[in-house]
């Protein structure tokens, strides 16, 4: 095989810290049937990418072990080859795009990535490939538990780990629905500028707060700290609850209904997203062969923003 037929891809040999990181060449990946082929442009590095490679997810029952693990979820850059029976999508299109499947060879921290075209979306207008890949996984996670919560115009809610990526995109996309946002995060001018109506500090009371603010609790809170109890003490009776952090839905007390946000690639919703006016953070840019030193710098925490590498 030509090194021309190859392609670089970063994978996880077997489970442990980002020293099981490798880079490896394999052959470029052809699409099938309703898939599309991007030759990457960017691809962010989440706190799904931690887990996956260190083995907790297999440990939760969430993936099947495997020896190579591909990595790496979201993905920005331009349509190269298409499958058959594709509409939609045209070769040297850019777009942006959801590789949601765990249990795989390859991910988006690659040189190329197939995904089934009901994952990809036209890249939004406006943002470089490095912000557009900031997109898909946080921005659909808000999307999807806004969509959850079912709240009205007018409506209040609370989210907590508001500086957060999934936090930052679901106070914007709150507040552009005409939601009043109680925001918790560390950066309250930052949560104001994107729409937030209040803020609350990291180490605030949530509920004593919450329910200073808005008396009888909030109509709903999105919970993307892991926080659970002290979250769901915030809203009030028969109001509503969701998490986005795996085993942290609290018992659906006072009659709150309390759901749990599994991510799922929808090329529909995240052009919607992707044409909306939304507040892209990136803390810095890494080549592919970076890849260990962003999980590292991902684990220490307190970024402004996402990680990116650039193929």
């Amino acid at each position: 095989m030509s090194r021309a037929e190859t392609m670089r891809a970063v994978v996880a040999h077997g489970y442990g810290g980002p020293e099981v990181l490798r880079i490896i060449d394999v052959a470029i990946p052809e699409p099938g049937p309703g898939q599309v082929r991007i030759k990457v442009e960017a691809a962010a590095v989440n706190p799904v990418d931690l887990v996956t490679r260190s083995g907790a997810l297999v440990e939760a029952g969430l993936m099947a072990p495997r020896e190579i693990t591909g990595i790496g979820w979201d993905v920005a850059g331009t349509i190269d080859q298409l499958g058959p029976d594709i509409d939609g999508f045209t070769v040297g299109q850019t777009a942006i795009g959801l590789r949601d499947l765990l249990d795989v060879s390859l991910g988006a921290y690659a040189d190329y990535v197939v995904l089934d075209a009901t994952a990809a979306a036209p890249a939004p207008a406006g943002l470089s490939a490095v912000e557009a890949a900031t997109l898909p996984l946080n921005g659909l996670t808000a999307a999807q538990s806004l969509d959850l919560l079912g709240l009205s115009e007018g409506d209040t809610l609370l989210v907590a780990g508001a500086t957060g990526a999934v936090g930052g995109f679901a106070v914007e996309l709150a507040a552009q629905q005409g939601l009043r946002v109680i925001a918790q995060g560390a950066d309250s001018e930052f949560l104001h500028s994107i729409g937030a109506h209040w803020t609350l500090p990291r180490d605030a009371d949530l509920a004593a707060e919450a329910r200073r603010l808005v008396p009888g609790g909030v109509h709903a809170a999105l919970d993307t700290a892991g926080i659970g109890i002290r979250a769901l003490a915030a809203v009030r009776n028969r109001g509503s609850f969701v998490t986005v952090v795996g085993g942290a839905a609290p018992i659906p007390l006072r009659g709150i209904t309390v759901h749990h946000e599994w991510i799922h690639g929808d090329g529909q919703a995240l052009a919607r997203l992707a044409q909306q006016k939304l507040t892209t953070r990136v803390a810095d840019t890494l080549p592919l062969r970076a890849a260990a030193e962003a999980h590292t710098r991902l684990a220490a925490g307190r970024l402004p923003g996402r990680l990116v590498l650039t193929p």
